[in-house]
């Protein structure tokens, strides 16, 4: 198997890109030869299976999602007192960010009707998901904002599916504020 890291990584963000374009079913690895802009061939050398991709992708995603550390550091550096305005601040701040990244929302809902179908991309992404939620809830207990585990588990649904209803049928939500309603959902979950 091939072993250049930065080839490989290249390799699994075109597959990502593959993805959100052309969906689960378009993702082969010719497919992805040519969104890297490699020789044909090249994706079959460094895995093993398309499941193996998939797998990558699925984990390479939260990666291009995850603000970078110095975002992070200069976030929680100018942070103010924890309060439910700061927690509404940064769902915001988030949603926002989220919202931007088009194409790794659009990839990710591929790989989650994909792990319907196939129980080891399933396991993948199920861990990669629940880690990711599990980053959540122990940021959320360290920052001191207002809210308990369950109130981290409602928002990030609640947040989630705001992103996917506003990426895929934008049209359902004309009208409403998506501001709006993410401080309505903070002051339902977290209180005043």
């Amino acid at each position: 198997m091939a072993q250049n890291p930065e080839r490989r990584t290249a390799l699994v963000d075109a597959a990502i890109e593959v993805l959100a374009r052309d969906g689960a079913r378009g993702l082969t690895f010719r497919a992805v030869d040519g969104a890297a802009g490699v020789p044909a061939g090249t994706a079959s050398n460094y895995f093993a299976n398309r499941n193996a991709l998939l797998g990558q992708a699925a984990e390479r995603i939260h990666v291009r999602l995850r603000p970078d550390d110095a975002t992070v550091a200069e976030m929680l550096r100018t942070r103010p007192e924890p309060s439910p305005g700061v927690l509404r601040h940064e769902l915001t701040a988030m949603y926002h960010r989220l919202s931007a990244e088009r194409t790794e929302y659009l990839a990710l809902l591929e790989l989650r009707l994909e792990a319907i179908r196939r129980p080891e991309i399933r396991a993948s992404l199920t861990a990669t998901m629940r880690d990711n939620l599990e980053q959540n809830i122990a940021a959320h207990r360290e920052s001191g904002l207002p809210g308990d585990d369950t109130t981290v588990v409602l928002l990030y649904l609640a947040l989630s599916w705001l992103i996917v209803e506003n990426l895929t049928l934008p049209g359902v939500l004309d009208g409403y504020d998506a501001d709006g309603l993410i401080g309505a959902l903070t002051e339902l979950v977290a209180g005043r």
